[in-house]
């Protein structure tokens, strides 16, 4: 292993416990004593990790979320793996909730074949790509638009969720942890997660593992309030260990590679289907 895959390796460890101490982490990398430190002093530089006594603890605390264009661009394979698995969930004549963000867009083409379904999101992209759907009643929720995220957020959005009865609420976020739950650095975001949490029979978290051991400021619901959580298969083997011992239901998908069908977007739009963003 280079430098950066075992850096890499250390950092996807800490991930799944929070804190190591460096024999462990000398066991796990099978590496001396003094590689480990020289690790833990490069990621201690680039701000990525902290020293504690004996060992070094992860330090990642979203502040802000990259644009939608930007996350559009990255790890595309995983976001429709985890995607197509969530289309297993969604049932003719259901009403669900599809939240903002990239991975849930690239729902849109599995919903295609879907008969009598009811979407509802605060999405922008994902509304226009379903625009032409033959047979799905579609509501956008309107609010306080969120530009970089091409969402509605904020009371008034949330408050527009609540009137709605819905079968499955599939929720994005920006990132996840064992104790914090799903959390995220937008207050105006965490209203409308938990209104459509709070309005479905059940709640599905998408979440991608590169997300995984961060934390924002502001927390929208621990791992237990969802029926059951997607996400991809980068996770730690010691992260879904201890994941699945809080006994959440973790679906973990691997990436095909292979692309979507294109479906026509709504004319005028330069939305598709699948939508090339992210969570």
């Amino acid at each position: 292993m280079i430098p950066a895959q075992r850096r890499d390796l250390l950092l996807r460890e800490l991930r799944g416990t929070g804190v190591l101490s460096v024999k462990e982490l000398c066991d796990i990398l099978d590496v001396s004593h003094m590689t480990v430190r020289r690790d833990i002093m490069t990621l201690e530089e680039e701000g990525r990790v902290r020293s504690v006594p004996g060992g070094v603890e992860l330090v990642s605390q979203v502040r802000s979320e990259p644009s939608y264009r930007d996350k559009s661009r990255v790890d595309v394979d995983e976001k429709r793996a985890m995607a197509r698995a969530a289309a297993t969930l969604v049932s003719e004549g259901q009403t669900i909730y599809l939240d903002a963000g990239t991975t849930l867009g690239h729902l849109v083409p599995s919903l295609w074949s879907v008969t009598g379904l009811t979407v509802i999101t605060n999405d922008i992209t994902t509304a226009a790509s379903l625009t032409d759907h033959p047979d799905v009643t579609l509501f956008l929720i309107g609010g306080q638009v969120d530009r970089e995220n091409r969402s509605s957020v904020g009371d008034i959005a949330a408050a527009t969720i609540s009137e709605f009865n819905i079968d499955v609420a599939f929720v994005s976020t920006s990132s996840w942890d064992l104790s914090r739950g799903s959390t995220t650095p937008s207050r105006a975001k965490v209203a409308v997660k938990r209104a459509a949490m709070a309005a479905a029979s059940a709640s599905v978290l998408v979440a991608g593992a590169d997300k995984y051991g961060a934390f924002g400021t502001f927390k929208v619901a621990a791992l237990t309030s969802f029926a059951s959580v997607i996400t991809d298969d980068r996770l730690s083997d010691s992260s879904v260990r201890a994941i699945r011992e809080l006994g959440v239901d973790l679906d973990i998908v691997t990436p095909r590679g292979d692309a979507e069908p294109e479906v026509e977007s709504a004319p005028g739009t330069e939305a598709a289907p699948a939508p090339t963003a992210s969570v």
